[in-house]
């Protein structure tokens, strides 16, 4: 799944190191008095990063592509385009509608991690239901001590200290003497789900007898008309499971390649939502420079066959109203229920990843 070098200071000199250094989010200690109560982001030269919906709306004003860059006509709403450097890796601008960005945002934040799919936080805190909701309704999380509260037999704990948690109000927690987070909190540290057949981070495999909820359908059926890019006619793709990962201010996911799925000619289906991210596609070795890009809410990356085997990750997202472009969600999401979604997903980036893994 996620592949780092034993050796961090070497992996310090290498292009994609470097690469990643280049874009990561830095703040300047020498900001103004005026600004200082306001960290400052060091200012990024992006000139070099390739911009796909810049590319497409050339594209469709004169037929005009930069060099290297391939379009393939499919029966999409949007080319798909390719790189002749990079075989198996396939761009998709604006590929998903603004209704289902805002619905995949939705489902990303309730449903999918969702108990048995399984999240960063059952390692510490096993199975939570819920932590958007309660984070809504101001809730905590506290650590219940009361004798015989589990309902779950030991198969089902997936935690080291088989305490059990549940929300309870601030009142309710005032009262009590116990460890306790606060369902925001847990919010803003969710950084994965997992939907479909569970990935098992500790031994870096699926483990097939965890419990789990298969890929909703709609899913699996938008993730298999998108891999047909990637795939000769006639072959199918079978989603059978999905990471979803979720980014802050500040966050990162550092090169890595997606290697435990049994066959590679087989696409990772990637669905960007929220704001503005840069994703470095590298090559087989991190000494290859890797190529720098911008993903927005809605494009749509696909890595099949060579493609798989280079290395890749994100080093920045931005969060500011000038660079996070989705002003289209803002305004979509604009219903009463929906401010929630919003006020989350205006510093927040979701990447929503479906592979067929046998």
């Amino acid at each position: 799944m996620y592949v780092s070098e034993n050796n961090r200071d070497d992996s310090d000199r290498t292009a994609f190191r470097r690469a990643e250094k280049k874009y990561k989010l830095y703040y300047d200690n020498n900001a103004s008095s005026k600004n200082k109560r306001k960290k400052q982001p060091k200012p990024v030269d992006l000139t070099e990063v390739l911009d796909f919906r810049s590319i497409l709306e050339c594209y469709l004003r004169n037929g005009a592509l930069p060099p290297g860059v391939i379009v393939l006509h499919d029966n999409f709403t949007s080319p798909v385009f390719s790189l002749q450097n990079r075989p198996g890796f396939y761009f998709i601008p604006g590929a998903l509608t603004i209704e289902k960005q805002c619905s995949l945002i939705r489902e990303s934040l309730t449903d999918f991690p969702q108990p048995p799919n399984r999240t960063n936080h059952n390692a510490m805190y096993g199975p939570i239901q819920d932590v958007f909701g309660a984070a809504k309704e101001g809730r905590v999380l506290v650590e219940d001590n009361s004798p015989n509260s589990s309902s779950q037999t030991d198969a089902d704990i997936d935690h080291g200290d088989c305490k059990e948690w549940k929300f309870a109000t601030q009142k309710e927690v005032s009262l009590r003497k116990c460890k306790s987070v606060s369902a925001s909190t847990l919010l803003r540290k969710l950084r994965w789900s997992t939907l479909g057949l569970q990935f098992d981070w500790s031994k870096r495999n699926y483990n097939m007898s965890l419990p789990h909820n298969k890929i909703p359908e709609p899913l699996c059926e938008l993730a298999k008309q998108l891999a047909k890019s990637a795939l000769p006619a006639g072959v199918e793709f079978n989603p059978e499971a999905a990471i979803v990962n979720y980014f802050g201010l500040g966050d990162t996911l550092g090169g890595h390649l997606d290697d435990m799925e049994a066959d590679w000619s087989k696409p990772i289906v990637s669905l960007s939502l929220g704001c503005k991210a840069i994703f470095l596609l590298g090559g087989k070795s991190r000494e290859d420079t890797p190529l720098a890009m911008f993903l927005r809410s809605g494009d749509v990356v696909l890595m099949a066959g060579e493609a798989r085997e280079c290395f890749h990750g994100v080093p920045r997202i931005f969060t500011d109203e000038e660079n996070a472009e989705i002003g289209h969600l803002e305004t979509q999401l604009t219903h009463e229920d929906d401010l929630c979604f919003l006020q989350y997903i205006q510093t927040s980036r979701i990447n929503i990843n479906i592979r067929q893994v046998f």
